[in-house]
């Protein structure tokens, strides 16, 4: 029974509950499955249905298919959420999608083929798939795929007290909302009002007299990237969308926008590794193999293009051992700075704090710290080789080719970035590739450079 496998009362995802959960999947235990998954939070399912295997999926989704409800669906990553869909009878599809706001339902639409995206559309009410249509046919990635249809709106010459019986007697609110937007006759929004606000005033005054000064409207075409940017920016909780003409056609809440920035957060890591924007664990080995593949190819020509500059002091290489052993060093340090530099300009970049207006000091600062960093560890770099191999010019060389190479590279994680996106690509798309050749065909050079003029 479901108290032998785990604490029902427990409500948290572990590897013992986890393991409880396959033990009563390779049982056939419905009745102890549904005491194990009943208390989790519907993320903690998501993400118990990510970390299990495909078999495992699929035998439990067979078992417990019929709990499945819209929250879990939303929640699911998009990397299974199509298996997942297909493994789901109609009666239940149809049940857990009508739980949901239209922009939960076109969240989960985005990621699917057609055929599955007929499923879900279907199962809706037809005013429902309606405004789930309406919304899909704005550009991808806009606030019109973002934002929700269910609105809590007001005319603005109304009261207090007007507002709240409104509120009270309305058959369908949304399952969250955190404004009463006010509109004029044309449906233009014209101000908001919180709830809190609301609550807390007298009957009679006027909601015109209560609003909110963050108030702003955003347009439907508008990146949902843009819409994240003002949401963080403003401390907007919420925000209506409007159409071309300035009506209201929607609203986008915080948890939206936040799920967005996190989103960008995630895409920028990924692409600064080279593995694509949407790679998960849950991802078949051939999905991942094809999204890692092209940037492997890619570092393999820079690398080689960084071989071709070694191979120009092949004779001075052959000749004192020593370069050979210390040159790696000296493009590793390069590659690192490299990096610290990269990663804060991506990040800037992505927040918009690194502009042409401050682009300019930005670059002077890496390249000062690169600098001072360069000294530091061409005294030590210096040292070391003197010691090692008895050479104090070869100790002095490996400190300039230091000091060289660490400028450099606090320089390139700047420019690089910022050269990509003036160029219209996405600096974390590549920037990592490019600024690493950098440093390594920088420090091969003035290393084995030097090296061949002074010490041979």
């Amino acid at each position: 029974m479901a108290e032998h496998l785990a604490d029902p009362e427990d409500e948290t995802l572990d590897q013992d509950r986890i393991d409880a959960v396959l033990r009563a999947v390779s049982t056939e235990d419905r009745s102890g499955l549904d005491a194990l998954l009943e208390p989790l939070h519907a993320a903690d399912i998501a993400d118990l249905l990510e970390q299990i295997g495909g078999a495992d999926r699929r035998a439990l989704l067979a078992l417990w298919s019929h709990e499945i409800d819209g929250d879990i669906l939303s929640e699911i990553s998009d990397a299974i959420r199509e298996e997942v869909i297909e493994s789901l009878p109609p009666e239940v599809l149809a049940h857990a999608v009508r739980d949901l706001e239209s922009d939960d339902v076109v969240d989960i639409l985005e990621d699917l083929d057609p055929p599955q995206q007929g499923l879900i559309l279907n199962a809706l009410e037809d005013a429902d798939r309606l405004a789930v249509e309406q919304a899909m046919a704005y550009p991808e990635y806009s606030a019109g795929r973002l934002m929700q249809r269910e609105t809590v709106v007001a005319p603005e010459h109304w009261t207090v007290g007007e507002a709240i019986d409104f509120l009270r007697a309305a058959d369908h609110l949304p399952d969250q909302f955190y404004h009463v937007i006010l509109v004029d006759p044309r449906m233009e929004p014209q101000g908001y009002v919180t709830l809190g606000r609301l609550l807390s005033s007298r009957r009679d005054v006027a909601l015109r007299d209560i609003t909110e000064d963050s108030f702003r409207t955003i347009e439907a075409a508008e990146p949902e990237a843009d819409v994240a940017y003002v949401f963080n920016q403003y401390h907007l909780i919420s925000c209506p969308v409007v159409d071309a003409g300035g009506r209201l056609v929607g609203v986008i809440t915080i948890d939206d926008a936040m799920n967005v920035l996190d989103e960008e957060h995630q895409e920028d890591m990924l692409r600064l590794a080279g593995v694509g924007d949407e790679s998960s664990i849950s991802d078949r080995v051939l999905e991942t193999t094809r999204q890692r593949l092209p940037w492997l190819f890619v570092n393999l020509l820079t690398a080689i293009l960084a071989s071709m500059v070694i191979a120009q002091f092949e004779d001075a290489i052959a000749r004192l051992v020593a370069l050979a052993v210390l040159m790696p060093i000296v493009a590793s340090m390069g590659g690192n700075a490299a990096t610290q530099s990269l990663t804060v300009a991506v990040r800037a970049l992505a927040t918009r704090d690194l502009t042409g207006a401050n682009v300019g000091r930005v670059i002077w600062r890496e390249t000062a710290v690169g600098l001072l960093n360069g000294v530091f560890f061409a005294v030590v770099m210096g040292l070391v080789s003197w010691i090692w191999f008895g050479d104090p010019t070869l100790g002095m060389v490996i400190a300039a080719a230091m000091v060289v190479n660490l400028v450099v590279a606090g320089m390139a994680g700047i420019l690089v970035p910022v050269m990509m996106e003036r160029a219209g690509v996405d600096p974390a798309l590549a920037s990592g590739t490019f600024v690493t050749t950098v440093t390594d065909v920088v420090g091969f050079f003035v290393f084995l450079s030097l090296a061949a003029m002074v010490l041979l």
